[in-house]
């Protein structure tokens, strides 16, 4: 009798990340399960598969439960960038807490593993510098990022419920800035924004006066960290990302000397809630998953950029 490949249900799987999960994951022979409701997820990420023996595109919200069976859930379902998740900051929080509640009752039903992607943002705008995972935290509850931020939160939290009550097996990783091809033009992220901008010749707009932090983790590093995550015993948390901090402002001028060093910087007026810095320690992805990035910033806006001037 032969032996059938491991069945991969990930949500979110038309997005930014999810596409490249699949592309990871189909490239080595199993069976994918994309399971999308298509808010920021797009089908022209996954086209490629569509038809596949292997792959199966099912457009439908995870707020919703559904029943399935499979071996290993990838959670990635909810809209990361705050443009998206501010648009209906209660869909957001439904989307993390019932979304997360089902695919935790699923895993429990048919015993499959499943990795939640968190987030750096629930270590809010930190007090310690740089974030491990045994900092708890400084989350505005009630902010405006609170649906995306506090979401994570509680997902975490079911997560390690289900695991002490049921023995379900989680692992969480908590994604720091990452960046890449399948970035959408609008999500106001600050890579693609920046980018998008002087693609168009237009000012590259800075928040703040430009010296807040962010450390920028290329895609295909941060999908072989996920990949390390799953199949490892580890529970997690894990922070996934890269620990070369830069400024905003160094950014922007790197990605104008690239694309063209006559375009300005305009400063506006910094957001709410915005965290001043960011950068992972990863000592745990080092040890445990023998993880850690290889792609610099350098190169990986190299990518992006040659990316969006093809979208564009």
């Amino acid at each position: 009798m032969p032996i059938r490949n491991t069945i991969n249900l990930v949500t979110g799987g038309a997005g930014f990340l999810g596409s490249h999960l699949i592309d990871k994951l189909m490239e080595s022979g199993e069976e994918v399960i994309c399971l999308d409701n298509f808010f920021t997820g797009r089908k022209g990420n996954i086209k490629q598969w569509i038809g596949h023996p292997n792959f199966e595109l099912i457009r439908h919200d995870v707020i919703k439960p559904i029943i399935l069976e499979v071996d290993r859930i990838w959670h990635l379902a909810c809209p990361a960038s705050p443009i998206h998740y501010q648009f209906n900051p209660i869909k957001t929080s439904k989307t993390s807490f019932l979304g997360t509640c089902n695919m935790l009752g699923l895993a429990k039903r048919v015993k499959a593993s499943l990795l939640l992607a968190s987030t750096s943002e629930v270590y809010g705008d930190p007090e310690i510098h740089p974030q491990d995972e045994s900092y708890r935290g400084a989350v505005n509850n009630i902010g405006v990022r609170a649906c995306y931020d506090e979401g994570k939160r509680i997902a975490e939290t079911l997560c390690f419920d289900y695991r002490r009550m049921h023995n379900v097996d989680i692992k969480i990783m908590r994604i720091f800035n990452t960046y890449g091809p399948r970035m959408l033009s609008d999500d106001g992220r600050v890579v693609s924004n920046l980018i998008v901008q002087a693609l168009n010749g237009q000012e590259l707009t800075v928040f703040g006066n430009g010296k807040q932090t962010r450390s920028f983790c290329y895609v295909d590093d941060l999908i072989n960290g996920m990949l390390n995550l799953m199949d490892s015993h580890i529970t997690g948390p894990v922070n996934i990302g890269n620990c070369d901090e830069f400024t905003v402002l160094e950014l922007a001028n790197l990605i104008i000397k690239k694309i063209d060093p006559s375009l300005k910087i305009v400063f506006k007026e910094l957001p709410m809630d915005d965290p001043l810095q960011r950068k992972p320690v990863i000592d745990i992805a080092k040890k445990e998953l023998g993880w850690q990035p290889t792609i610099n910033l350098n190169n990986g806006l190299d990518k992006t950029i040659d990316y969006f001037k093809k979208i564009l």
